[in-house]
């Protein structure tokens, strides 16, 4: 019986709760055999996996990052003592590919790209192409590591032009849809006529600039004028939860606003179909960080719940206004409760929103389709032989 190739798979902590995208992406592999390279191990309850090596940090690894990062301003790199750990365990697992996540990652792996024999690919999510960017030994950092990768995976043709834009070759570079498991997420018809008495909305996600948050909160205050009876949850947690709170007080909406924090998959979905209209008005955070495209945006249009967002990012990638979705200006709350308001009043037009927004997700962001395409890539650049 013919072994599949190992792919090693480097990922700094595994997992955080945030990276369900990347664990179901790893775990639904089928024609190569993945094992798992972290410095720390996280939520091993909720993301179990066994072929999975511990290469911790140096005693004085947080010295070391002082000196590259306070001293040198440069990214830090890998020690020798780091490099042969980690070369020791590509040879014990006989791996033949690296894919490393993310790009600001694999900066700080560019002597094992160099050293190691065998193909390396970066992947680029968002946040990791423009980290630090503004300084020209990061900068240039970047720029190394992408010429010593053999290939560069991103998550959306906004992210496509921007890597090019660091300096990389377009001919190494291809876009690789979030996977979003659809028997996971069925279509369900929403009742937009009943929902006139009690609209009911959700947005999810990091509590964190990006998110545009405080738009949502001011959009909902506005429709709130028009609709009382609406309710606004908000899942997920993050650094700007007490500043959301503090802003829902302000505008007397905190007893039609629920915060409940960090909620498993199964809480999520049943929150998705027990709403009307879905929330992400995303924009970008004052350095410059973008979203790809927003993996809780794609499992609620998967559901069936109509999508509310923002010319941004990756996300009129997979939404085109008016037809699966709607899309305003970034900041513009205004325009947000606009839009809501005068939605409120077309039932069939958000029907039609919802069920064209399914179809996307069915056809560009299905995961087994996409985990095919992945695993198309790692092959190709195995049987490569460089």
């Amino acid at each position: 019986m013919t072994r599949s190739p190992v792919v090693a798979c480097y990922c700094a902590t595994f997992l955080k709760p945030e990276m369900l995208h990347i664990y179901r992406q790893i775990t639904a592999l089928k024609r190569v055999s993945p094992v798992i390279i972290a410095r720390k191990r996280e939520n091993a309850a909720r993301f179990p996996f066994d072929k999975i090596d511990i290469v911790a940090k140096p005693a004085l690894h947080f010295l070391r990052r002082f000196w590259f990062r306070q001293v040198r301003d440069k990214p830090w790199q890998l020690s020798p003592g780091e490099l042969r750990a980690l070369t020791n365990v590509l040879e014990r697992r006989n791996a033949q590919l690296l894919h490393i996540y993310f790009g600001q990652i694999a900066v700080h792996l560019l002597p094992l790209i160099r050293t190691w024999e065998k193909p390396s690919i970066a992947s680029f999510h968002g946040a990791d192409v423009i980290v630090d960017m503004n300084k020209p030994a990061y900068r240039e950092a970047t720029r190394q590591m992408l010429a010593a990768v053999k290939f560069v995976l991103v998550r959306s043709e906004s992210l496509r032009r921007a890597v090019v834009d660091l300096g990389c070759d377009e001919k190494k570079i291809e876009v690789q849809h979030t996977g979003i498991p659809l028997d996971e997420f069925p279509v369900r018809e929403r009742n937009f006529v009943a929902a006139a008495t009690e609209w009911r909305f959700v947005q999810a996600g990091r509590l964190i600039e990006k998110k545009g948050l405080p738009v949502t909160l001011r959009a909902f205050a506005s429709f709130l004028s028009e609709y009382p009876n609406a309710t606004l949850t908000i899942a997920g947690d993050g650094p700007l939860l007490g500043q959301l709170q503090d802003l829902a007080r302000e505008l007397k909406i905190d007893n039609r606003v629920s915060f409940t924090g960090f909620i498993s998959q199964e809480q999520l979905r049943d929150l998705y179909y027990a709403s009307h209209i879905f929330l992400h008005p995303s924009e970008t955070g004052p350095d410059g960080n973008q979203e790809g495209i927003p993996n809780s945006m794609l499992e609620a249009m998967a559901s069936g719940l109509p999508v509310f967002a923002t010319r941004h990012g990756g996300i009129p990638e997979a939404i085109e206004n008016g037809v699966s979705g709607v899309l305003v200006p970034e900041h513009d709350d205004s325009e947000l409760a606009r839009a809501l308001l005068n939605a409120a009043q077309d039932p069939g037009f958000l029907s039609r929103i919802a069920r064209a927004g399914a179809e996307v997700v069915r056809k560009n962001f299905d995961l087994a389709a996409q985990t095919r395409r992945l695993e198309d890539i790692y092959l190709r650049l195995i049987d490569s032989g460089d």
